[in-house]
């Protein structure tokens, strides 16, 4: 598994690591008192797509790559330095299942972006369950979220829930499964566990009512635990860290939030990866309605929950277009600054839409080519959806809690200037760039100094955190032109058709 590393930075000192568990990669990065990074490392994560709609990797793999990424990192630890706390990010809704004795995992790694569980989402929403699942988790009932696949890895595993509700069996999200790897017990980071869909978000507990409807025994779960405290010993990550605590945890998205220290309503984060979040604090009393979720942020001794609306395709896209036309994701960029804005659309359906719509019966589709249509408008058209996405969840979110005053953005794609351009301009709002893509794992790292007293919260919230800031350019008229383009290409995407041949369209005018 190769790494790269950059270091930098002085000698001596205190500092930091904060650990990214991601979809596509494990990233650490190490920063001093400052808050700059003085070594940045990663290692890659494979995945494997053994039939349509299903999204598997492997948890032997991602262990070794995140002692990889860590090693790595460390390497880049400035001579007479010390490490003084460990903060762990994790991709969120993927599902392991092992056996508790042995520490072996039983099947793959179900991800997030798998869809396998559709079938039991769409029987329990004919039985009328949806609302009730919302109301209770926050979250809408879509096989995105660890429940219904928790519910196949079982099914294979132990049909009869016999081991499982004797113990024997651990069922966990990613920050489980690494934290009983590092002799931490078998626990599950409150942010984290509001994304299974298995608890009730506003109790702060495993629902006996959820856990009966996807038939999980509360057994197999972890222990739900606050986002900081000493978790496990982080020696199980490298021999120098022996001594030192994990002594905080929280999901990827939620780490950025806290990065972007958006600790104010008004201001929302977005996170670029294979998919994206978009993401903004609020009370437990705030009416997701049906169009985001109701989350956990983090819990630091007191619970922050967020709105949030998922993008499940976005990253994803420019890798998939990449490869049908047989070439980089780092040339798209290249190729769509030469194609024609408008004229093409896709709506990368792949596995339905989530946020705002939620409709995991939707296809992907490309609307408007013709003859005379290129590579590069392909390009741009992919590269454009995700601004699109985005900017109907942020939509969403102003209908949700009001006025969004901007958008503070992160990952890898915010490298692209056309991009963050045009997330301005079909949003209509200014764009703040983190500094670093590593927001995640930076997060991670905030909390835990905080958490291990290297910061005092009045030291952490002034710490350099954005760069470029990107404003709205686009005249309202052509804002609204594209925008009602786009809607119409959803809507297709979301077309059904009747068994009778006759046709229906059921796509909705929600952020138009």
């Amino acid at each position: 598994m190769t790494t790269t590393s950059d270091v930098t930075g002085g000698r001596g000192g205190v500092f930091v690591l904060g650990v990214d568990q991601g979809t596509s990669a494990t990233k650490a990065i190490l920063v001093d008192t400052s808050g700059e990074p003085v070594s940045v490392a990663s290692a890659p994560l494979s995945r494997r797509d053994p039939a349509p709609g299903r999204v598997e990797q492997d948890g032997e793999e991602l262990w070794r790559g995140v002692l990889d990424a860590v090693a790595k990192c460390l390497a880049g630890l400035p001579s007479g330095g010390r490490v003084a706390a460990v903060g762990l990010s994790v991709q969120r809704e993927s599902v392991l299942l092992w056996d508790r004795a042995t520490g072996e995992p039983l099947g793959p790694l179900v991800s997030w972006q798998d869809r396998r569980g559709a079938e039991l989402c769409a029987l329990l929403a004919a039985e009328g369950a949806a609302r009730r699942v919302r109301r209770i988790s926050g979250l809408p009932l879509d096989p995105m979220f660890s429940a219904a696949k928790a519910a196949w890895l079982l099914d294979r595993h132990d049909p009869r829930r016999a081991r499982a509700a004797r113990g024997e069996l651990c069922l966990g999200t990613v920050d489980s499964w690494l934290l009983h790897r590092l002799g931490g017990g078998h626990v599950a980071e409150v942010g984290c566990a509001s994304r299974t869909q298995l608890l009730d978000v506003r109790r702060r507990a495993w629902s006996p009512e959820l856990l009966a409807l996807f038939g999980v025994p509360v057994e197999a779960l972890p222990r739900v635990v606050a986002s900081t405290g000493e978790h496990a010993g982080a020696g199980g990550l490298h021999p120098s860290l022996a001594g030192i605590p994990v002594s905080a945890v929280l999901g990827d998205s939620h780490a950025a939030l806290f990065a972007h220290a958006a600790g104010r309503r008004g201001r929302v984060k977005v996170t670029y990866g294979t998919g994206s979040s978009v993401m903004g604090l609020a009370g437990p009393e705030a009416a997701a309605g049906e169009e985001l979720c109701l989350t956990i942020g983090w819990d630091d001794g007191e619970p922050a929950y967020a709105l949030e609306g998922n993008v499940l395709s976005t990253g994803a896209t420019i890798t998939w277009l990449a490869g049908v036309l047989g070439t980089e994701p780092g040339e798209l960029a290249r190729l769509a600054a030469r194609g024609h804005r408008g004229r093409l659309h896709i709506v990368p359906a792949f596995g339905g839409l989530g946020a705002p719509w939620w409709d995991d019966r939707a296809q992907a589709v490309m609307t408007g080519f013709g003859l005379d249509t290129r590579r590069e408008d392909m390009a741009r058209a992919a590269i454009d959806s995700i601004g699109l996405q985005v900017g109907d969840v942020v939509s969403a979110m102003e209908r949700a809690a009001g006025p969004v005053e901007e958008l503070l953005a992160d990952g890898g794609p915010t490298a692209n200037a056309d991009l963050m351009q045009w997330q301005a301009d079909v949003s209509g709002h200014a764009v703040r760039v983190a500094r670093r893509p590593e927001l995640s794992a930076l997060g991670a790292a905030h909390l835990a100094g905080a958490a291990s007293g290297v910061w005092s919260r009045r030291e952490l919230s002034g710490l350099p955190r954005h760069g470029r800031r990107y404003t709205p350019v686009l005249a309202v008229c052509e804002r609204r032109q594209a925008l009602a383009q786009w809607h119409s290409a959803v809507a297709r995407a979301r077309h059904r058709t009747s068994k009778s041949g006759g046709a229906e369209a059921e796509a909705s005018d929600r952020g138009s």
